[in-house]
C-alpha cells in the first residue's frame, strides 16, 4: 500500500511553532488534540490575553473559556474541559528553512546551489501558483541544466468578479505531461522557480514592473492572496470549479489527491480550478430569547409525551368487527399473511386466536380479503391501539398510534432563512428524548435504551405550507409516531430512540448530506410521510373534537 505523506513548516510565532498543543476532554477521559488551525486560533487569542474565544468564526459552535479552560457548546451548552500543553509535541526547527520551504527569502541573501526541486502535488501545485502569478516572464529552473522555456506572462488580476471560497489552488495548463518522454523529460518538467528574491537582487529588479516585488519575497498569506485572486479570474472565465474536501486541512491523503487532480488536468492543458467544498452548516447563528417567537395560529410552544394511548377496543374480535365484512364464498386466491388458499383454513401456526381458521372477512375500505384468524393474530403482535393497517396496500383503519417514548417537543420561529425560502424566517423544532426502560410496547420490555444525538434540531420554512408541516407534525407526535425503539441504519446500535418514517430536515444552511434545505420538494414530500402513517388536515379536525 502506498500512501502519501508531506511535511510542513510553521512559523516559529505559531503554537506549533512554539510546541504548544490545546486538547479537549472526550467522554472516554482521554484528551485529544485540536486540529491545527483550530489550536493556532486558540493559541492566538490565549496569547493576547483575552478572556474567551469564540470558534463560530472558523466552523466550529464553541467557545473556550480561559477562565475555566473550559469548552462551552453554544448550541447545547455542555461543557469539556481543555488543557495546554508545553511539551513540543511538534519538533522545532533550528535556524533557516530550506531554500526550496523559505516564506519568505531574505532579499540580500547569497545565491545558492538549488536544490533539487521537490516532486510531491503539493509542491507543484505551490511552483504552479507561484508560476503564474509573477507580474513577468518568470524562469523555469529544471534539475538538468538545459534551461527551461519561460512560463506565460499572467494576466493582470481584476479588482472585482466572483469571489472563491477560502483555501483555492489554482492550477493551470503550464505543466508538461509527467509521463510523456520518459524520466529526462519528467524531471525536466518538474520546475524549481529562480526570482529576484532568490537571486540576491533587490525586490523588483530584472521583473516585468519595477514597482512589483519578486516571488521569492512572498510570504504564505500573499500567495494565498494571489491564487485567490487568480482563481477569480478562472470562475468568471468559465474554467470549471473542482470541489476538494479537506483541501488545506490536517489531513495528507485528500491534498494530495487534490494535487494529482490537478497535475493531471493540466497535463491534458486543462485549466481547473481546485476550491474546498461548502462546509457543513447544521446550526443557524446564535438567537437571543428576545428573537424568538411564538407561532401564530398554534398554542403553546411545547409539547410533551408521557403514557402510552389506551385501548380503543375490548379484544381484537370486537376491534377487527368495525373494519371488517365476513365473506361467505372466499375467492380463488391467497391469504396474503399465512400464503394459504382462502378456501383453506388459515396456515398460522402460532398463539391461536379465539377465532376458527377458517373463516373469512373483507376489509371495507379497500376491499382486501384474509383470513380472520391471520387478522387477529396480526393486530396482537402489533401495537393493539385499536387501530388496523391492511398488510397489502396500507390503508389505515382507525387512529394509528406508534411507540415513541416519552420526550419533549418544543418548537418557534427564529429570525433567519433558509437556502430557498429567502422571503420568509424559519420554523425551529428542538425533539429532546432522554434514555430509559422500554415499556411492552416495546421491543425488549423491561430492557434499557439509548437515546443518542438529543436534543435534535429541525428547521421548516416559516410559510403557509411549513405552518401546515408543523401541525401535522404535532398531530404525529401527540400519536407518537415521530420516533421509536429499535436498531440504527447509521451506527447499527440496538435498542435506541430511531427517526420513524418521517423525514426531518437536520441542516440549517447547507444540503451536503440530504438533510438540509434547498429541497424544493421537501415539504411535498413529509407531507405523503405523513399521509401514510394516517396523518392528513382531516386529523387536523379530529384532534379539535
Amino acid at each position: 500500500t502506498i500512501r502519501p505523506v508531506r511535511r510542513s513548516y510553521y512559523d516559529p510565532s505559531s503554537a506549533p511553532g512554539k510546541g504548544v498543543v490545546w486538547e479537549w476532554e472526550n467522554d472516554s477521559g482521554t484528551w485529544t488534540p485540536y486540529d491545527m488551525d483550530v489550536g493556532i486560533t486558540i493559541q492566538r487569542a490565549y496569547e493576547k490575553q483575552h478572556p474567551w474565544v469564540d470558534l463560530s468564526a472558523i466552523g466550529f459552535c464553541y467557545i473556550i473559556d480561559f477562565a475555566t479552560m473550559g469548552q462551552i457548546n453554544r448550541q447545547t451548552q455542555r461543557k469539556r474541559r481543555v488543557r495546554r500543553r508545553l511539551d513540543m509535541v511538534y519538533p522545532l526547527v533550528s535556524g533557516s528553512l530550506p531554500k526550496s520551504q523559505s516564506w519568505p527569502a531574505s532579499p540580500g541573501a547569497a545565491a545558492a546551489p538549488p536544490a533539487p526541486a521537490c516532486m510531491c502535488p503539493q509542491c507543484l501545485l505551490v511552483m504552479s501558483v507561484k508560476g503564474t502569478a509573477t507580474a513577468g516572464p518568470a524562469t523555469l529552473q529544471p534539475r538538468k541544466a538545459a534551461p527551461a522555456p519561460p512560463a506565460a506572462a499572467k494576466p493582470p488580476l481584476p479588482s472585482a468578479g466572483p469571489k472563491a471560497p477560502d483555501g483555492v489552488a489554482v492550477v493551470r495548463g503550464s505543466l508538461k505531461p509527467l509521463a510523456a518522454q520518459g524520466g529526462r523529460q519528467q524531471a525536466a518538467s518538474t520546475p524549481a522557480l529562480s526570482s529576484a528574491g532568490v537571486s540576491g537582487s533587490p525586490p523588483g529588479v530584472g521583473s516585468a514592473k519595477g514597482s512589483r516585488p519578486g516571488i521569492g519575497t512572498l510570504n504564505r498569506s500573499h500567495l494565498q492572496r494571489l491564487a485567490i485572486a487568480q482563481s477569480r479570474v478562472l470562475i468568471a472565465s468559465g474554467v470549471p470549479t473542482v470541489p476538494v474536501k479537506n483541501l488545506t486541512g490536517s489531513s495528507p491523503v485528500n491534498p494530495a489527491l487534490a494535487g494529482i487532480t490537478g497535475i493531471l488536468m493540466s497535463a491534458a492543458g486543462l485549466p481547473v480550478c481546485l476550491t474546498r467544498p461548502p462546509k457543513l452548516v447544521l446550526h443557524p447563528p446564535p438567537v437571543s430569547k428576545s428573537e424568538i417567537q411564538s407561532i401564530p395560529g398554534i398554542s403553546h410552544s411545547c409539547r410533551k409525551t408521557t403514557k402510552k394511548q389506551a385501548k380503543k377496543g375490548k379484544t381484537p374480535e370486537e376491534v377487527l368487527k368495525k373494519y371488517l365484512q365476513k365473506v361467505r364464498h372466499p375467492p380463488d386466491e391467497d391469504c396474503t399473511i399465512c400464503m394459504e388458499r382462502l378456501s383453506a383454513p388459515s396456515g398460522y401456526k402460532g398463539p391461536q386466536p379465539a377465532v376458527k381458521p377458517d373463516l373469512v372477512g373483507k376489509l371495507v375500505k379497500c376491499s382486501h380479503v384474509f383470513h380472520l384468524h391471520c387478522l387477529v393474530a396480526m393486530y396482537n403482535n402489533g401495537n393493539k391501539d385499536g387501530s388496523l393497517q391492511c398488510p397489502t396496500c396500507k390503508t389505515i383503519y382507525g387512529v394509528k398510534t406508534g411507540t415513541q417514548p416519552p420526550g419533549k417537543m418544543e418548537y418557534h420561529i427564529i429570525p433567519h432563512a433558509l437556502p430557498g425560502h429567502a422571503d420568509c424566517k424559519t420554523i425551529r423544532i428542538i425533539y429532546n428524548i432522554p434514555p430509559g426502560v422500554q415499556g411492552p410496547e416495546h421491543p425488549n420490555p423491561g430492557k434499557s435504551f439509548t437515546a443518542r444525538g438529543f436534543p435534535r434540531h429541525c428547521y421548516l420554512p416559516d410559510s403557509e405550507k411549513g405552518r401546515k408541516v408543523l401541525k401535522l407534525l404535532l398531530v404525529a407526535w401527540d400519536r407518537r409516531l415521530i420516533f421509536a425503539i429499535g436498531t440504527s441504519s447509521t451506527t447499527g446500535e440496538s435498542d435506541t430512540v430511531i427517526w420513524n418514517e418521517i423525514h426531518h430536515k437536520t441542516e440549517f444552511g447547507s444540503n451536503l448530506t440530504g438533510h438540509g434545505y434547498p429541497d424544493i420538494n421537501y415539504l411535498d414530500n413529509v407531507l405523503a410521510e405523513l399521509a401514510a402513517q394516517g396523518i392528513t388536515e382531516e386529523s387536523l379536525a379530529q384532534e379539535k373534537d
